[in-house]
C-alpha cells in the first residue's frame, strides 16, 4: 500500500487527512467537476445496467455501468468517471456518473460505459491507471455479451480523467498470453480518444524542469502521487511512469484534446507539449482544441454543445469503420 488513508508520514513532511479533505474540496471547486446528473427515466429508450463488476482488489469491487442506446451503432466509449483522481458512483462531493453527460454520445448510437475506478487517498495515480487498463480489457473481452465491436473503443475524460484517458491510449496494449485471467489475456488498446484539460508532463509541469507531482497548482493533490512521490530520490522515476507524454508511440490512436488558455490548475502547456511530441514521434493525428479566455472547466463543460460535439464528431469519424 503506498498511501494511508489517516496520514503519511516522512521526513520534514506530513500530510494529515483532516487537511487532504479540506485540499480536496478546495480543488473540486476549483474543477466544477461535482453535481448530479439527470436519472434515466422509466420510458427512457436508453437501458442502464448498474455495478458491473469488471475487476476486484483488496476485496473491493470494481464496477461500472453500462448505458446502451435505442439504435446502437456498434462503438463503444470508456467515459472514466475521475477528477482530482477522486471517482465514485453518487458519493456526494467527489466525481460521479452522470447519465445526463451521456446522452449526445447515445443519440448518435454510441454505448457508453461509466468506469468508476477505485480513489485516492486510498488509491494512488498508479492504481488507477492500472484500474483503466481492467476496464478496457474487461469491455473487450465481454464485447459479445454487450452487443460492441470489440475493435472500436473509445475512451473520454476530464482533468485526472484526462491524464487517464491518455495513460491508456499511451499504455494500451496486449494482454499476457498465459495469464490464468481470460480477461488479462485481451488487448486493452482504444482506437481513439478525447479529454479535456489532461496533465500529460509531471516532470515539466507548466514549464521545463518544473516539478509537478503533487506540487504548484497539484499541492492540495500530494497524496495522490503516494509515498514514492515523497522521495527525492524516486520523483524521477515517478514522474515517467504516471506521464502519459513518455510513453508516446506511432501507436498513438487518433487523439481531441480541449484545453483553456487561462488553465491555473492544468498549464494549457501540458496539452500543447503533448501534441508537440506526438508529432514528433510521428503518430497519429492529435488535435488541440484551445478555448480562449476559459480556465480549469467552464460552466458544466460535459454539457457544453460545442465541446461535446468536437467529442461526438472525432468518434464518428475515427470509429466509424471497423479499426484492428
Amino acid at each position: 500500500m503506498e498511501a494511508s488513508c489517516q496520514s503519511i508520514q516522512m521526513p520534514q513532511r506530513r500530510i494529515t487527512f483532516r487537511r487532504h479533505v479540506r485540499q480536496v474540496a478546495w480543488l473540486l471547486a476549483c474543477l466544477t467537476l461535482t453535481g448530479s446528473g439527470n436519472p434515466l427515466q422509466a420510458d427512457d429508450p436508453v437501458r442502464r445496467t448498474e455495478d458491473i463488476v469488471y475487476g476486484r482488489k483488496d476485496g473491493m469491487a470494481l464496477t461500472l455501468d453500462l448505458f446502451q442506446p435505442e439504435r446502437p451503432n456498434g462503438a463503444a466509449l470508456l467515459f472514466l468517471v475521475n477528477g482530482g483522481w477522486l471517482s465514485s458512483k453518487e458519493t456526494p462531493l467527489m466525481v460521479t456518473i452522470r447519465p445526463a453527460d451521456y446522452d449526445p454520445f447515445l443519440r448518435r448510437g454510441f454505448t457508453v460505459f461509466a468506469v468508476v475506478t477505485s480513489s485516492q487517498p486510498r488509491y494512488v495515480v498508479a492504481e488507477q491507471m492500472a484500474d483503466v487498463q481492467r476496464a478496457a480489457r474487461f469491455i473487450r473481452h465481454n464485447a459479445r455479451r454487450f452487443a460492441i465491436d470489440p475493435h472500436r473503443l473509445g475512451v473520454m475524460g476530464s482533468s485526472s480523467g484526462g491524464q487517464l484517458t491518455l495513460s491508456l491510449a499511451t499504455q494500451g496494449g496486449p494482454g499476457k498470453a498465459d495469464d490464468r485471467d481470460p480477461v488479462e489475456r485481451e488487448d486493452s488498446r482504444v482506437q481513439a480518444a478525447a479529454c479535456f484539460f489532461p496533465p500529460t508532463d509531471f516532470l515539466n509541469y507548466g514549464a521545463d524542469g518544473v516539478d509537478g507531482l503533487g506540487a504548484g497548482p497539484l499541492a492540495p493533490l500530494e497524496v495522490a502521487f503516494g509515498v514514492r512521490g515523497l522521495d527525492a530520490d524516486r520523483r524521477q522515476q515517478l514522474g515517467r511512469l504516471l506521464s502519459p507524454i513518455y510513453h508516446i508511440t506511432k501507436a498513438l490512436p487518433p487523439t481531441v484534446i480541449i484545453h483553456g488558455d487561462a488553465d491555473e490548475v492544468v498549464p494549457l502547456e501540458q496539452s500543447q507539449r503533448f501534441a508537440k511530441r506526438a508529432a514528433e514521434q510521428q503518430a497519429a493525428e492529435v488535435r488541440l482544441v484551445i478555448r480562449r479566455g476559459q480556465g480549469h472547466g467552464w460552466g458544466d463543460f460535459w454539457r457544453s454543445t460545442a465541446d461535446i460535439d468536437e467529442f461526438v464528431a472525432w468518434f464518428e469519424q475515427h470509429l466509424a469503420a471497423v479499426r484492428k
